[in-house]
């Protein structure tokens, strides 16, 4: 009973992690219908672990269930909801790395450092460099939120999706090189133990990227504006 509870687990996270970054690589575009016999046969799988998949994704905004209709995935941002989704980064972000840029023995500047290592020795070596992107982006953003030792932070950052939303938009640094530049500069300030300089590099990164995303959009651009934690009560 155990080795088949834990074999449905597998197949459930490989199932739900396949069926992400097809929808992620928009291999399955937004607004499609979801068809979960036709999943479950291309994948090789029974019905149920796509069905678990699809609540999973349900949770991470990238399926909507619609009346009538069944599952699909959802739209992509537009203009307005990537911006959004920034000016909340520059809020969290911001803060984020200037607190934890206080002490050199409890600061994440180890872990950081190794992350960017293991991506960078990635960046020449890999076909799918943007999969490993976002996963980069997302363990580095995730360490500095998650040395604030906060949880309420943490949980509010990571049910916006971010990662696997901006990513379905365009591939803005098609080799990773320019975000690992960034992430690098965020590193040395934190390493540093100079918050100041933490807090500039991160809004500067961040403010760099939604201006690379919103290349999608033929737009103008509009600027993002940042809120101040000291004013907002």
């Amino acid at each position: 009973m155990v080795r088949e509870a834990g074999t449905r687990r597998r197949t459930s996270e490989e199932v739900y992690r396949r069926i992400r970054a097809l929808i992620v690589e928009n291999r399955i575009a937004p607004g499609q219908r979801i068809n979960i016999d036709a999943l479950a046969r291309q994948l090789g799988v029974s019905q149920t672990p796509v069905r678990e998949a699809v609540r999973q994704l349900e949770g991470d905004k990238l399926i909507v269930k619609v009346a009538g209709t069944g599952y699909c995935t959802t739209s992509l941002l537009d203009l307005d909801g990537l911006r959004d989704l920034f000016e909340f980064r520059l809020l969290v972000d911001v803060w984020a790395a200037r607190s934890i840029a206080v002490n050199r023995l409890t600061n994440p500047a180890p872990a950081m450092k190794k992350e960017i290592a293991r991506f960078e020795s990635l960046v020449d070596g890999t076909s799918d460099i943007r999969r490993e992107l976002v996963m980069h982006d997302t363990r580095f953003h995730g360490l500095v939120l998650g040395a604030l030792g906060n949880d309420v932070v943490r949980e509010a950052y990571e049910q916006t999706h971010s990662h696997l939303h901006t990513i379905r938009l365009y591939a803005a640094d098609t080799d990773g090189t320019v975000t690992l530049r960034e992430h690098r500069r965020i590193w040395e300030a934190v390493d540093a133990c100079d918050p100041e300089r933490a807090a500039a590099v991160m809004r500067e990164h961040l403010t760099a990227a939604y201006a690379r995303f919103a290349r999608a959009f033929e737009e103008p651009l509009a600027e993002l504006r940042e809120p101040d934690p000291y004013r907002m009560f």
